[in-house]
């Protein structure tokens, strides 16, 4: 398996581009999620609300942006969907 948790063959197949996988939009499955989101929470000292938005904004966008922190704009539904006050809802 690769590092991202899909089979060697898939990736080298040209059926997945393994550099977009769970980054762009609808590309991860609700369950992959969980881990995508503890990751980029890793470095917050606020985990908790960070999982749940984190969680929340990959239940509707099914991506998580790279990182601990920006690249938002690899998924534009993550990064347009806002508070009603105008702030970012996705960490």
């Amino acid at each position: 398996a690769s590092t991202i948790g899909l089979p060697v063959s898939q990736l080298q197949s040209g059926g997945l581009n393994a550099l977009q996988y769970g980054i762009t939009q609808g590309s991860l499955r609700p369950q992959e999620c969980a881990p995508r989101c503890t990751a980029r929470c890793s470095k917050t000292s606020y985990k908790k609300p960070c999982m749940f938005f984190c969680q929340k904004c990959c239940a509707k966008c099914l991506c998580v942006p790279p990182g601990t922190y920006g690249n938002k704009q690899v998924c534009p539904c993550y990064n347009n969907w806002k508070t009603k006050n105008g702030g970012p809802k996705c960490p």
